[in-house]
């Protein structure tokens, strides 16, 4: 069975760029904000997350708390356009299990999709 996989980003073209990517070996489900990804991860719950850090009203690193108390066992990959290692030392104090730097290089998110599986 495919594993689930959680795309939260509010830029489409990164939205569909990773589906490109990932979705001939994922189950892929989309939101646009915080909100979205919390509401989907309550009610079908994925085996990890891919969430943009900077996004409107609720950042990532507020819907990563929030993702982690829903599901503390789901893996949480931050995307940050963002070269920060205080940003990403950050999230992965909060539970996330690693981090990728947008835009994407095709074979580095696979490769932490697939340690962090």
């Amino acid at each position: 069975m495919k594993k689930k996989i959680l795309i939260c980003d509010d830029e489409e073209g990164i939205r569909e760029s990773l589906k490109l990517i990932l979705e001939n070996d994922y189950d892929l489900i989309f939101a646009q904000n915080g909100d979205e990804a919390i509401k989907s991860m309550k009610s079908n719950p994925s085996d990890m997350t891919i969430l943009d850090i900077k996004m409107p009203k609720k950042d990532g690193l507020e819907t990563l708390k929030e993702l982690k108390k829903i599901s503390p066992e789901s893996k949480v990959i931050i995307a940050t356009g963002y070269k920060s290692v205080d940003i990403a030392h950050e999230a992965m104090k909060l539970g996330a299990s690693d981090y990728v730097v947008k835009p994407f290089d095709r074979e580095k998110i696979k490769t932490v999709i697939r340690k962090n599986s």
